[in-house]
């Protein structure tokens, strides 16, 4: 059965630690004066918290929430516009893909609410499915963040197949022969 998603506040709830170990590793990866796309969830908020004290880098974002968590930081912000999806407090559709298509990053950061290594990864709701998709081709490096839940779970809306990925920052643990299947997709995965 596909799966439906919850709303983001209660997604923060679930699988914290899992999400806090992604972020600490995640901000990590982000250099002074780039400028990086985070895409709406949970883990991504978990980022945008460890990104208040970054100084010249940008941020563009289509989520609410981490536009207001980054407001009295040093970064510069840039709203993507577009219609709000109350339950997730994201922005999505043609406005938000039509800014994005005038920005360039140099690293975006997102989630899924699903990994299927047949269908790619997928999201309930397909317009946010071709908002995030505008998002990995504004970026010169994808970066899944992702938890262990979202393995073996696919919704409606396909973001993208999984060799799409550069990087992944996941706390599943993975056998070989997985690990292996990644790697040769071209995905560097790391595991906290």
């Amino acid at each position: 059965p596909l799966f439906q998603g919850l709303p983001l506040n209660e997604k923060e709830k679930l699988h914290l630690d899992e999400k806090e170990r992604i972020a600490d590793e995640a901000v990590k990866m982000i250099h002074e004066g780039e400028v990086v796309i985070l895409d709406s969830g949970s883990t991504t908020t978990q980022l945008a918290r460890r990104m208040k004290g970054l100084k010249n880098s940008t941020v563009i974002t289509n989520a609410l929430n981490i536009a207001l968590e980054l407001m009295h930081s040093d970064l510069e912000i840039i709203l993507t516009g577009g219609a709000l999806r109350k339950d997730s407090s994201t922005l999505v559709g043609p406005l938000a893909e039509g800014v994005l298509r005038m920005t360039s990053a140099d690293k975006l950061f997102h989630g899924t609410d699903g990994i299927d290594y047949a269908a790619g990864l997928t999201t309930p709701d397909i317009v946010e499915a071709n908002t995030s998709r505008a998002m990995m081709e504004r970026a010169g490096e994808n970066i899944l963040l992702v938890d262990s839940s979202k393995f073996g779970r696919r919704s409606l809306g396909v973001i993208c197949q999984m060799k799409e990925i550069d990087k992944m920052v996941t706390t599943r643990k993975m056998d070989r022969t997985e690990m292996k299947k990644l790697n040769e997709m071209g995905i560097e995965v790391i595991i906290v």
